[in-house]
């Protein structure tokens, strides 16, 4: 004797080898054996044989119409058998009363289950909205194997139009966008970038890190809205100086500037300049609110995100040709270089030249200031304030650059196509230190010392960077800065660029001008700012760094040559010459810190920013007492 059971959501046959009228032992046909109560048993027969059951039932109910039998069956619940013999108008087989039971089982949106072997019929409008909802998921399941085809053919589906941003960075799986480009990206093997990248998506992978900040931090974009610009103010005293900027190439928010003029009876007045937009930018105005908003410029190779509009930069930054309004502050100099005296202004100032780093550096460095140079404009003002960052530097103690730290300038020309997409990069190593450096290094920690101090004395509240032990935090509250050999120390000398100066600029315009300060004693609000700014601005660099490191990619990619050379920092981890990349080297030997060696270039990815080479060979070992750390 054979059964038919159900066991585990499906349906399953036996042999009977013990009958114990309340249960049964039986022998399913895959050999496991099993003790079934016998109210689960929903057939008991003798032929066909329990393993020719199934296989013929199923074939048998392929032939019953599933929409036939609903209309035919009664509104009240019914057991399989009873509505199999109605329907055959005998009694049934067992292969036909089977083929019954599976053909019920098998359509629960016309059929609800009310226990084993019993159903009942589905109401005809939960049946409409049944098959109405199965209809709309075949349309869907068709539309995304459609979707899907078409990445798989390097082809972007109309649906993915303003949705490629969301669907790389934040994908919603619910969304049949994303879960046919999760299909394509499984068939295809490659990543939804690459799948991206090869269905003209992306026009190269600098899009895809680019456009992965900007969702995540400009998510209505970099541009700015209509906005209207301040006035510039027109009341204030023009001051009787000659001033001049140093800056890079490309910079266009110039917000300091620097002035020498000869004093009667000797000496001179140094006069530090610093851009005024808090004259022209109300608290709490739409200006306010992006700068609030964006925190600080973002800097990247080749482009950047400004804090403030072109045009609102355009009214306030320190233009050569033109009068600006600045917060300045006047150092006056004895014979010996000296200061005699101190004191701020609100001022219009003159300003004659932007002088930039690659017309300097030629003529103004450590040779031309010890040995003598050519003359140039403005040489005797720069060595004048050389001199006076020399003496201030040993004042503090402290030098005011990493005198052995190498920065690296990067350029990019978006004009140069390459087989990486749009733009060529440079990379060009630049020593800190130089006397252009420690100037313009100098005179700002002057600044920003002597105005956060100012701000302390007044009772103000200001923004401050403070470090001790170590450790570097923002602070609502003057306390020295250990690493600047400073008391206090306010940023301020870049209120274009960052949010944080233009705060403590709003404060020292109200000292200045005897009025309330912006932001009161124990403001929360200026907690909030100094919060929010730290966090963005770590992302922000973070981000720098991240770009620069694929701009390093790039600059090696372009070489016809896959050599590199390489110093050894520790184990197997180098940093290539010339250029700001740090990785590791796997399976080269040990070597010692300080090591030069040769590497071969075997792969790169320029979308997870990695880069793998061989070692190939040891140029020359270090020197001896050299820091490896150099």
């Amino acid at each position: 004797m054979f059964v038919l059971f159900e066991e585990s959501g499906a349906f399953k046959c036996g042999t009977v080898l013990v009958d114990n009228d309340a249960s049964l032992q039986v022998e399913a046909t895959t050999g496991k054996r099993l003790k079934l109560k016998r109210n689960h048993v929903l057939l008991t027969f003798d032929s066909p044989t329990a393993s020719e059951l199934l296989p013929r039932a199923e074939a048998e109910a392929e032939q019953l119409d599933t929409d036939f039998l609903w209309e035919v069956c009664g509104e009240d619940e019914f057991g399989f058998e009873e509505f199999a013999e109605e329907y055959f108008g005998h009694t049934p087989n067992t292969v036909e009363a089977a083929a019954v039971l599976l053909r019920l089982h098998s359509a629960p949106v016309y059929f609800h289950r009310k226990g084993r072997g019993r159903f009942r019929k589905a109401p005809t409008d939960i049946l409409q909205a049944a098959l109405a909802g199965l209809e709309k998921k075949r349309q869907q399941a068709e539309a995304v194997d459609r979707m899907r085809d078409e990445l798989l053919a390097h082809k972007l589906p109309a649906e993915f139009e303003g949705m490629v941003p969301q669907l790389l960075y934040r994908p919603d799986r619910n969304r049949l966008e994303a879960k046919a480009l999760e299909a394509a990206c499984v068939d295809s093997g490659l990543s939804a970038a690459n799948l991206m990248l090869a269905c003209g998506a992306l026009e190269s992978s600098y899009d895809f890190h680019y456009g992965r900040f900007l969702f995540d931090f400009f998510p209505e974009g970099e541009g700015f809205p209509a906005l209207d610009l301040p006035q510039v103010p027109t009341d204030l005293p023009v001051a009787d100086v000659r001033a001049f900027s140093i800056d890079d190439a490309t910079t266009t928010e110039i917000d300091d500037a620097f002035s020498v003029t000869p004093r009667d009876g000797g000496g001179w007045t140094v006069g530090i300049h610093i851009a005024a937009p808090g004259l022209g930018i109300e608290r709490g105005s739409a200006l306010d609110a992006i700068a609030r908003q964006r925190l600080s410029t973002v800097y990247m190779p080749g482009n950047k995100i400004t804090m403030l509009p072109d045009a609102l930069v355009e009214i306030f930054t320190l233009q050569a040709g033109r009068t600006c309004p600045a917060v300045s502050l006047y150092l006056e100099l004895n014979a010996d270089l000296s200061v005699s005296n101190q004191y701020s202004r609100l001022e219009r100032i003159p300003v004659e030249a932007n002088l930039r780093h690659h017309d300097l550096e030629p003529v103004f460095n450590e040779d031309t200031l010890l040995n003598g140079g050519p003359d140039y404009p403005w040489k005797q003002e720069l060595t004048l304030l050389w001199e006076l960052a020399t003496i201030m530097e040993a004042g503090r103690g402290k030098p005011a650059t990493n005198q052995t730290q190498v920065d690296y300038s990067f350029y990019v020309d978006w004009g140069v196509q390459t087989s990486d997409g749009p733009g060529a990069a440079a990379i060009s190593p630049r020593l800190r230190g130089s006397p252009m450096d420690k100037l313009v290094a100098e005179l700002m920690i002057v600044a920003n010392s002597t105005w956060g101090k100012q701000l302390d004395d007044a009772g103000i509240p200001g923004i401050y960077r403070v470090q001790g032990g170590g450790k570097v935090r923002m602070a609502t509250v003057a306390a020295p800065h250990e690493g600047l050999g400073v008391d206090c120390y306010a940023w301020s000398s870049s209120p274009l660029r960052r949010y944080v100066d233009l705060v403590n600029q709003w404060q020292l315009i109200s000292v200045l001008q005897g009025t309330d300060p912006v932001f009161p004693p124990k403001s929360p609000d200026l907690m909030e700012v100094v919060r929010d700014f730290d966090m963005a601005y770590s992302a922000y660099a973070e981000f720098q760094r991240h770009m620069e490191r694929y701009w390093c990619i790039r600059a090696l990619r372009q070489r016809d040559d896959d050599r590199i050379t390489a110093r050894v920092l520790r184990e197997n981890v180098v940093r290539i010459d010339d250029m700001p990349f740090v990785f590791k080297v796997g399976g080269m030997p040990l070597q010692v810190p300080g090591a030069h060696v040769a590497l071969e270039m075997k792969d790169s990815d320029l979308l997870d920013v990695d880069l793998r080479a061989r070692f190939v060979s040891v140029l020359s070992e270090p020197a001896a007492g050299a820091d490896a750390s150099e």
